[in-house]
């Protein structure tokens, strides 16, 4: 994409502020939304709980990224909790869709966040874009979350989904909670450790935002996982390997159920996912196996 003006929502995230680092280093223009009154030039005011967008801030965007959302690890899954979840990114996603719908001349491409948990549990069984929503609460939110960015699609804006795996870097996110325990030889598998973890290396995940934002061929859902999804013993294993530490310990199954409640369903369910997207589009990952992944978080 030559230099063009980006709005992400969800920039001081993990992927967000990965995202917003690579496009300015490039000379791209970001403008982040902000949840508050714009303090500078680059921040753009929103609220997705009202449903409201200083559109005038997107004015000359080229693509909206849109990442925003509660995250689904962050607390116990109570009801309250699980409500924050789904309003986070379908009324988000809403407001973002009709935000850049309603713009005299809209951005070429509107990228919104989604996950592979719109799959539910895979067993062993590998899936790609084409396949079904699982059953259950995360399927159900990531189907809402999906259907949310119907003002653009019918604007004619291309629209892409991108369903994200779990990130493998040390600042944040599932592998952020992971590391610490590894380092200090407490971590080990969880349950019968034969669930499959389909993972992505920060750096191919944001190479893969970049990719879908130039690839004017990319729509609807775009799997951003590794192309070789491994179970949770082979995490274990390549975590004591890369980290040179006993991965002796064991959360037995329903210690964790105990611990974190419905969202241990997540936790010991098995994704196999594959991206049949991305692969068909020439994307060439840099860290596609799990040492490299492990390996690149370290750097």
């Amino acid at each position: 994409m030559p230099t063009s003006r980006i709005a992400v929502t969800g920039s001081s995230g993990l992927i967000g502020a990965a995202l917003v680092r690579s496009l300015r280093a490039d000379g791209h223009k970001v403008a982040r939304l902000v949840r508050r009154p714009a303090r500078s030039g680059d921040e753009v005011e929103w609220d997705p709980k009202r449903g409201y967008v200083d559109v005038a801030g997107l004015v000359g965007c080229d693509a909206v990224v849109h990442l925003a959302g509660a995250g689904v690890g962050d607390r116990r899954w109570t009801d309250a909790y699980k409500r924050e979840i789904r309003d986070s990114r379908v009324l988000g996603t809403a407001a973002i869709a009709e935000a850049v719908a309603s713009l005299d001349t809209p951005p070429q491409v509107l990228l919104s966040g989604s996950a592979i948990g719109f799959y539910g549990d895979t067993g062993d069984r590998a899936v790609d874009e084409t396949a079904p929503p699982g059953a259950g609460f995360l399927p159900s939110v990531c189907e809402e979350w999906e259907a949310a960015t119907a003002a653009a699609e019918e604007r004619g804006i291309r629209t892409v989904h991108a369903r994200t795996g779990l990130v493998v870097a040390r600042e944040g996110g599932a592998w952020g909670r992971l590391f610490p325990l590894f380092k200090a030889g407490l971590g080990g598998r969880m349950g019968n450790g034969r669930q499959y973890w389909s993972f992505i290396a920060l750096h191919d995940h944001v190479a893969a935002l970049r990719h879908i934002l130039d690839t004017e061929s990319l729509t609807g859902p775009v799997n951003l996982t590794g192309p070789d999804p491994v179970t949770n013993a082979e995490v274990t294993a390549a975590m004591g390997r890369v980290l040179r530490r006993p991965t002796l310990f064991t959360a037995p199954a329903p210690a964790l159920r105990i611990a974190l409640g419905e969202f241990a369903g997540d936790v010991l369910g098995s994704q196999r996912v594959i991206p049949g997207q991305l692969l068909d589009s020439g994307f060439s990952f840099a860290f596609p196996g799990i040492d490299a992944a492990i390996r690149a978080a370290l750097r």
